[in-house]
């Protein structure tokens, strides 16, 4: 039996040593992220460990899982903690060793086990660490099971069983490569920038698109856990203008660049400029639905408003599904409905069959824009970006708000917008046309311009984007509007980047 856990404890202490620390906030709606250190310690992942395996017990599943960690300094030590904890638990785990997320979600398959705890802290900055974890391939755990997870944990309720084991699985990389290169290489010739942000990618990706005859163009794929140039994070503008030097040096064709652990791919254009993924979710729903006429996405609520008014994609029977922003949503969403593909604005794409397996992969993802090009020769990227309508998009912009109090500031600015909207109220003039709340609240006016204010799932922050298809003057004014909104709480502290 392991000691209760405890909320903080004071570092090198006997009680840090040997109690567990697990911070409450996180327990996240979809995945659990902590700062290692200050709100997780090696005992508080045994405890997680052991946690995870008695509720897969209680679930009913085999107890069999699938594991691996990222290239992070500590993550190695992280999975050694987490593993000791389902072993206690009575898991048999699988270790496929240094991996991307998509890779531990493929082994799944591959190796017909059904559990996953994939050790990564994804885009986060160094300190943080934290596991995403599933039991119904190609599922992860959505707010249910992290809240009984977090139960489990929190009251000590983990329980101690024998049948534990572990096997390392020796060089299932090799298998995960020839899943995605076994298949005709591309018929034209794709020149390519890869940057990786010396993020776990770098030791997969360059080799994957050679393999399919890309001419790669290496940027940042050298594993170096300090990230020393830049956080690897396609949605992030320093990564992306990386991307857009190397390519207006080099001449490529394409920037492909991936996040931490290489489940989602930003891109740059032929002229350097940065497509937001939500614009090329859009290209790509263009091309794939011309092969699969009156298809459904799922798409996140954080995205362009062109899945509904592309004419493109009016006339090819496409069925747009605004849905809530977080893997384990859209991952869920894709799979309920039987969509070929979820966008999701952050970089997450869920490509169904034919095409995937429905988990979300930055490699599949670079795959079908390679595809793409090479379906449209003689056409580059910014000729097929430039063919959509033109709308003014922000970024994703983050304002610092604590875990404690984040949902409870979205809730109020949800109420605001809902009693503008019921007393018909205005926006610079304008009535509010739609109002969508499955996830914070994204409003949208009468021009279709409209801004999001949501609460992020995996940081102490706020999550904020804007989008017109009028100008980038009347994009600016939603911002305005919403930022002038969050203002009115004090609790919201300042942006990690802005217009």
């Amino acid at each position: 039996m392991f000691p209760l856990p405890e909320a903080s404890l004071k570092p090198n202490t006997y009680a840090y040593e040997t109690v567990p620390l697990v911070k409450p906030t996180g327990f996240r709606e979809y995945d659990a992220r902590w700062l290692f250190g200050s709100e997780l310690n090696l005992m508080g992942v045994q405890a997680l460990g052991l946690g995870l395996g008695t509720l897969i017990h209680e679930l009913g599943i085999r107890p069999e899982l699938v594991t691996g960690h990222d290239f992070r300094g500590y993550s190695a030590s992280i999975k050694q903690g987490l593993v000791l904890g389902l072993m206690a638990a009575g898991i048999k785990v699988h270790d496929i060793g240094l991996a991307l997320s998509p890779m531990a979600y493929f082994a799944q398959f591959a190796l017909d086990i059904p559990c996953v705890a994939m050790v990564t802290a994804s885009h986060n900055d160094n300190g943080w660490t934290g596991v995403k974890m599933g039991v119904n391939r190609p599922m992860t755990f959505g707010p249910d099971e992290m809240s009984r997870l977090k139960e489990i944990v929190l009251s000590g309720a983990g329980i101690q069983r024998a049948g534990g084991s572990y096997t390392y699985v020796e060089n299932f990389p090799e298998v995960y490569i020839q899943d995605l290169t076994d298949r005709p290489k591309l018929k034209n010739p794709i020149k390519a920038v890869v940057a990786c942000g010396n993020g776990t990618a770098g030791a997969f990706a360059p080799r994957i698109l050679e393999a399919l005859g890309v001419e790669v163009v290496p940027l940042d794929t050298d594993l170096d856990h300090s990230f020393p140039k830049y956080n690897p994070n396609p949605e992030d503008m320093e990564m992306l203008h990386a991307m857009r030097d190397a390519v207006l040096a080099s001449g490529a064709d394409v920037g492909l660049g991936f996040d931490g652990d290489g489940d989602r791919c930003g891109v740059v254009d032929d002229l350097g400029e940065e497509i937001f993924a939500d614009k090329v979710g859009v290209m790509l729903a263009r091309d794939l639905s011309a092969l699969h006429p009156g298809a459904t996405f799922v798409v996140d609520v954080k995205s362009t408003g062109l899945f509904v008014t592309d004419p493109v994609l009016i006339a090819n029977g496409v069925k747009a599904d605004y849905w809530k922003t977080g893997h384990s949503y859209m991952k869920r969403r894709v799979n309920e409905t039987g969509a070929l593909v979820g966008f999701e604005k952050s970089g997450h794409y869920f490509f169904n069959k034919p095409i995937g397996r429905g988990y979300d992969d930055g490699l599949v993802s670079a795959i079908a824009i390679l595809d793409m090009l090479d379906r449209n020769p003689g056409r580059k990227l910014s000729e097929l970006k430039d063919a959509l309508p033109k709308t003014w998009s922000s970024p994703t912009m983050s304002p610092h708000c604590a875990d404690e109090t984040k949902y409870v500031v979205v809730d109020a600015v949800v109420k605001h917008f809902e009693a503008m909207a019921a007393r018909g109220d205005t926006i610079d003039g304008q009535k509010i046309r739609d109002l969508v709340t499955v996830n914070g609240v994204r409003v949208t006016v009468e021009d279709g311009s409209w801004g999001l204010v949501r609460a992020s799932s995996n940081k102490p922050e706020l999550v904020v984007v804007v989008e017109s298809p009028v100008s980038e003057g009347r994009m600016r004014d939603m911002f305005a509007l919403v930022d002038g909104v969050l203002r009115t709480h004090p609790e919201v502290g300042a942006y990690n980047q802005s217009l």
